[in-house]
């Protein structure tokens, strides 16, 4: 079996577009180029600063002519034709590009110093420099990570770590964050089995709550997580790279996390190994998760790295999968306390989730071809 292959490209506005060829795949190795004549980008957004908080929060106007669940004959990410000249100029089987309106960027040319992004002011703006890409997983009008191809899934594995590594390097990029949002009650508006990836010029809130745990645990947190929750009977998945298990204060009420067993700060610094053990248990842990009821579960599927220049030795690469989905026909809100407090209520105990979703997780191995 050859190995996966990246192929670099650029779009008729000078966007990347990467694509990357399963080990096993059928497709040749040219491609067609892109023949449309595009608008000039939007120019890179502004985020202002929320003086309550010191959040950054950027206003990306140019995202709101974005398409809204089209038909599959107007899919944006299916390979392009004659009658829908989409991002995508030809048949493929993983593919990146960059976002067409980015939340963030396409300038990356500078980096703000931690002094210019924690002073906290009144009107401070600054330019959301960064990168926003697609990730294409499939051509395939829908879909998920979880209805790919083993084979399938190890490419989008190394896209991830091929990516993680080249937007890690750019200059104004300070976090990369690769994730995938499922189904309509998440707000999904593409059908196309996709994810993205948000490279940051700031290190995200969750992330810097994350490194105020760790100065007041110790470096050894995640070890020390994963030792506690391998011991529990919340684990659901266990390999030998890696465990995946619902957490002891889960928020929502499908929650897992999966944690490699080495010290691991991002995708680009695990082994071939680990990526390819990764392949199969994720795709099992989303199988079990669309297992546990009649209809496909909606989810965000979150790959938290550490930031790009710091706590590098004390961040480990951690999947968070969480669902709103508290019943076959019910969903869990953010309501008074959580959306206005952060003050969160559990409706499902972690232990009952676990045990659910490894029963689920079983009957999905039995029927999954």
């Amino acid at each position: 079996m050859s190995s996966i292959v990246k192929r670099e490209h650029r779009l008729a506005d000078g966007r990347e577009l990467i694509y990357f060829d399963d080990a096993d795949t059928t497709l040749a190795p040219d491609r067609k180029p892109d023949a449309r004549v595009l608008d000039p980008r939007p120019e890179t957004a502004t985020m202002r600063q929320d003086p309550l908080t010191g959040e950054w929060i950027s206003i990306a106007a140019a995202r709101q002519n974005r398409v809204f669940l089209p038909p599959a004959d107007k899919d944006p990410l299916a390979p392009a034709s004659a009658a829908n000249p989409s991002e995508i100029p030809d048949n493929y089987d993983v593919a990146v590009f960059e976002n067409r309106s980015p939340s963030f960027g396409p300038d990356v040319s500078e980096s703000y110093t931690e002094q210019d992004l924690r002073r906290i002011g009144l009107g401070r703006t600054l330019p959301s420099i960064g990168r926003c890409e697609v990730v294409c997983f499939s051509p395939e009008h829908e879909g998920s990570f979880g209805s790919l191809t083993p084979s399938r899934a190890r490419t989008v594995i190394e896209a991830w770590a091929d990516r993680t590594a080249a937007l890690s390097a750019l200059p104004g990029v300070a976090q990369v964050f690769p994730f995938e949002n499922r189904g309509e009650a998440i707000g999904v508006t593409l059908h196309h089995p996709h994810g993205q990836i948000y490279s940051y010029p700031y290190v995200t809130p969750r992330t810097s709550r994350l490194i105020e745990s760790i100065e007041r645990f110790g470096p050894d947190l995640f070890q020390s997580i994963l030792d506690f929750e391998g011991a529990s009977e919340r684990v659901v998945l266990r390999g030998q790279h890696w465990t995946a298990f619902v957490p002891f204060a889960a928020r929502w009420p499908i929650e897992v996390h999966m944690l490699p067993h080495r010290h691991v700060p991002d995708f680009a610094a695990t082994s071939t190994e680990e990526r390819d053990e990764l392949a199969g248990l994720y795709l099992t842990l989303l199988r079990g998760v669309d297992a546990l009821y009649d209809t496909p579960t909606p989810y965000i599927a979150a790959w938290h790295q550490a930031p790009v220049r710091e706590k590098r030795d004390e961040i480990r690469l951690m999947l968070q999968v969480t669902s709103p989905r508290r019943a076959a026909n019910k969903l869990k809100y953010l309501a008074g306390s959580e959306a206005a407090m952060g003050a969160w209520i559990g409706d499902v105990t972690p232990e009952q989730t676990a045990s659910a979703l490894r029963t689920a997780i079983e009957t999905a191995g039995t029927s999954t071809p």
